[in-house]
């Protein structure tokens, strides 16, 4: 029993330490899933004579009106016999108290550090640790005593303040409700069984303990609600007799407070037969046993959580991207493995195993055919210019069998309009080639990690494109340039002859110039631009896949490698500058992972061995 609630203290402490803890917060969390016991009362209600009686030393701070003003986190460790007594706070985590009364300074001096000297409320909590053999292994919440009437120095809404925050504790499903009424008073009246019945209406999560039973009016007891006839709780009451303030102020110490307790019940008629389950050491051993008990039924559901967490918490932390090695080598050797992921995507993308590569296909098969299409030679094979270029061609000697310079000079300057659409097929592919590395970046999680390199890589990405396009547009434009210089030559052979068409050599030149035999030639030359076009539209995209597709696909960042490799680690630093925000929270991520791990095996353990 006691390892489990000690583990419970141990992963409640650890939580509290990494700030994974549900009281700012309504997502729930490792605290908020550990059973934990909130004390809850009046103010004046005896609550803090109880929590001294259960640990056994004088530390909390007293006086009148409000004195618990902010939540104190108690956790009890029971040490080895013959060890001495401490006490650690959360917020001074190196130094121990070994005198309780430096202790309930401190308590008010932290208090008086978040409220000021006023008599305010926070619902910071303060953690405070024991380490004692004469206590048992328990964890309790002390939380601001409920009141109905707001004193002078205190807002008017300091009534609901302090019902809201002792509100937010008891209303979670794994809070178990230590609710202290004073015997010298109406039960009916009591603020903490009000409160508990509206979160916990079947009393299920609620211990009843009353207090001042040694006040109480002569021929009056307290015996028909701790026998549970008053008021019925599905746990028996517990009676306790506290010091009096005589007592307090004469110093007198737990151990013989304890012992005149015990003789108090046991010499009280009315309550001797409740003597076996009352006082506050058998409260101490109930609540410690109890917590056990729901520790245990609770065990599942905090397994399930934590596996839950884990899987959340490693997701998180792959999508943050591992911290980089301090040395260079280590840092060049973490950027060349980032620019090959981000390289593999960009091919991936090519290779259809992402989308986007099916453009360049469209570029070829739609894009490029269309412009050829819509080519007007109109100009170049009208009547007048056909005309124009063959008297130029002749020039002083007129053409004898057929115009060959004539025939040239327009085949040239009809095919010097495909550059047009070559040109445009390159920049097309230029421009889906680069949409794509702005797609590969983006789904590289590791360049959003390092906005430097996420810059460089994409300018050193955009920059080898712009170079391929410049060497794919000089490739493609020769292909339209070789057709020019140098004509087929078979195509012109298997012409029909003029003479063999029944024509007449010896017709006058004049006559050769005549529109019928002009839209002849330029129906010639037609035919050939067309089979002209028709061998560069499956040329081109050829050139273009050879000189920008495959070059990226192999040679991407080939330059970028080449000057990575001259950089001084200053500079190999800066590409690796990461946002500050995302390193601390990487660090707090894998605090809380292995925090959750450490649960999960320790959890585990205790589950395995039950």
């Amino acid at each position: 029993m006691d390892n489990l609630i000690s583990l419970v203290n141990k992963i409640q402490r650890a939580c509290t330490a990494l700030g994974d803890h549900g009281e700012a917060s309504a997502l729930p969390t490792l605290w908020d899933s550990l059973p934990a016991i909130a004390v809850v009362g009046g103010q004046s209600s005896g609550k803090s004579s109880v929590l001294e009686s259960v640990v056994g030393k004088d530390f909390l701070p007293r006086g009148s009106g409000i004195v618990t003003r902010r939540p104190l986190v108690l956790q009890l460790h029971k040490s080895d016999e013959g060890t001495r007594e401490y006490a650690e706070f959360l917020h001074l985590p190196r130094k121990r108290f070994t005198d309780f009364a430096a202790v309930r300074k401190e308590i008010q001096d932290e208090t008086d550090r978040e409220t000021g000297r006023t008599k305010q409320i926070s619902s910071v909590p303060i953690h405070l640790s024991i380490f004692s053999p004469n206590v048992v292994n328990l964890t309790l919440v002390d939380l601001p005593g409920l009141t109905k009437v707001a004193v002078e120095g205190q807002p008017e809404s300091i009534v609901q303040d302090i019902e809201n925050m002792v509100r937010s504790y008891i209303e979670k499903p794994n809070c178990i409700i230590l609710a202290i009424s004073p015997a010298n008073q109406d039960l009916a009246t009591s603020d903490a069984i009000k409160i508990s019945r509206e979160v916990d209406p079947t009393g299920e999560r609620t211990l009843g303990v009353l207090t001042k039973i040694d006040l109480m009016d002569k021929g009056t007891n307290a015996v028909d609600i701790l026998e549970g006839k008053s008021y019925r709780l599905k746990f028996p009451w517990v009676g306790v007799v506290n010091r009096s303030q005589a007592d307090i102020n004469k110093n007198v110490d737990m151990i013989a407070a304890r012992r005149r307790e015990r003789e108090y019940f046991a010499s009280t008629p009315e309550y001797r037969h409740l003597a076996h389950r009352m006082g506050s050491e058998h409260l101490a051993k109930m609540l410690s046993k109890h917590l056990e008990t729901v520790i245990k039924s609770r065990i599942p559901g905090i397994q399930s959580l934590i596996s839950k967490t884990i899987v959340e918490l490693e997701t998180e932390l792959s999508r943050l991207g591992r911290p980089i090695a301090a040395d260079a080598g280590g840092k060049l050797y973490s950027i060349m493995e980032i620019c090959r992921l981000f390289d593999q995507n960009f091919r991936e993308h090519l290779d259809g195993v992402r989308s986007g590569g099916d453009k360049v296909y469209n570029v070829f098969d739609n894009q490029l055919p269309a412009a050829l299409k819509r080519l007007q030679f109109d100009r170049q094979l009208s009547m007048e210019n056909i005309k124009k270029l063959i008297t130029e061609a002749d020039g002083y000697q007129p053409h004898l069998i057929a115009p060959e310079q004539g025939y040239r000079r327009l085949i040239e300057s009809t095919l010097v309009t495909i550059r047009g659409p070559a040109e445009a097929a390159v920049d097309a592919v230029h421009s889906i080639l680069k949409d794509l590395v702005h797609k590969a970046i983006s789904e590289t999680p590791e360049l959003k990690q390092y906005p430097g390199l996420r810059v460089e890589v994409g300018n050193a990405a955009i920059e080898s494109l712009d170079r391929m396009r410049d060497q794919s547009k000089k490739a493609a434009l020769q292909l339209v340039d070789m057709e020019c210089c140098y004509l087929t030559v078979e195509f012109f052979r298997k012409l029909p002859q003029d003479v063999e068409k029944g024509g007449n050599p010896t017709q006058s030149i004049f006559d050769r110039y005549h529109e019928t035999y002009l839209r002849r030639i330029g129906t010639t030359v037609l035919s050939y631009v067309n089979m002209v076009c028709a061998t560069l539209r499956h040329s081109i995209p050829k050139s273009i896949v050879y000189c920008q597709v495959r070059e990226a696909k192999r040679s991407l960042l080939d330059f970028f490698y080449t000057e990575l490799g001259k950089l001084e680690q200053k500079r190999l630093s800066a590409l690796l500058n990461e946002d500050p925000a995302v390193m601390e929270r990487r660090s707090a991520l894998a605090k809380r992972l292995e925090l959750y791990r450490s649960a999960q095996a320790e959890i585990d353990t205790v589950a395995w061995s039950k």
